[in-house]
């Protein structure tokens, strides 16, 4: 398993889609390389107000995906929740932006493979 070569830190996720049922996740990672053996990792700093442990299995679930089989440490540093937006769809599909991300930032997808800058944002993110 490849692990992610070098760190990304504080990437910003805010899904936020409106219509009947609308969609809502907001949250802060930092995302390191993994320690020896390359086993991936995630902690959540963020309070159970911000990320209640309901959306934290989905969210880990997505990232994984999202990092496609490289392995990294991710810490999820602040939360936010809509209470009658959020779900754990919502931070499945976050969770997901958050690792293409991840890897984009790392070098190991091509830029035009980016989330769109309206769900994800990170320091010294290009302009489009």
């Amino acid at each position: 398993m490849t692990g992610l070569p070098v760190p990304v830190r504080d990437l910003r996720v805010h899904y936020h889609r409106v219509n009947c049922a609308g969609r809502f996740a907001h949250f802060t990672a930092d995302f390191e390389p993994p320690v020896a053996g390359g086993v991936g990792e995630f902690l959540s700093t963020a309070p159970q107000e911000e990320l209640p442990d309901e959306f934290a299995g989905p969210l880990w679930t997505g990232i994984r995906q999202g990092l496609d089989g490289v392995s990294a440490r991710v810490t999820v540093t602040r939360g936010r929740r809509h209470p009658a937006d959020s779900c754990r769809h919502s931070y499945l599909i976050a969770g997901y932006l958050a690792g293409r991300a991840a890897l984009v930032v790392a070098g190991l997808l091509p830029p035009e493979q980016a989330p769109p800058a309206r769900d994800v944002t990170w320091p010294g993110q290009p302009v489009p």
